[in-house]
């Protein structure tokens, strides 16, 4: 359904060091830069960017908006947050763990990265 997603950034080198080390717990590979400016991450089949903003505004955060990544395991969504708590990123929502609702057994951990973008990684409990 999606080709990409583009997020906003107040300072794209900040940035490049907080996906840098998110994605890379993933095993994405580092962020490049495009002529434009834009920081661009592809990982399996997926891609991710960021930018100042061209209204030359500052970035916002959407208020109500998250993007999900899909995660192998809950390890893996344990180093995932860690990684980005530690470059920068905050913690939200309840700590990292299981989550029952309509969907099932979720593992989940949420952070909001440096311009506040809000995070979810999501792995999905077997059964």
């Amino acid at each position: 359904m999606f080709s990409h997603i583009m997020l906003g950034s107040n300072d794209i080198e900040r940035t490049r060091i907080f996906y840098d080390a998110l994605l890379g717990v993933l095993g994405a590979k580092p962020g490049i830069t495009d002529p434009k400016g834009r920081l661009i991450y592809s990982h399996n089949g997926g891609r991710l960017f960021f930018s100042i903003p061209i209204d030359g505004q500052p970035a916002t955060a959407a208020n109500g908006g998250t993007v999900g990544f899909a995660i192998s395991s809950p390890e893996l969504v344990d180093a995932w947050h860690k990684a980005g708590v530690e470059n920068g990123g905050v913690t939200c929502e309840e700590p990292p763990g299981v989550r029952v609702g309509a969907s099932g057994s979720l593992y989940l951990a949420y952070l909001r990265d440096p311009d506040g973008n809000k995070l979810c990684a999501v792995h999905r409990m077997a059964g």
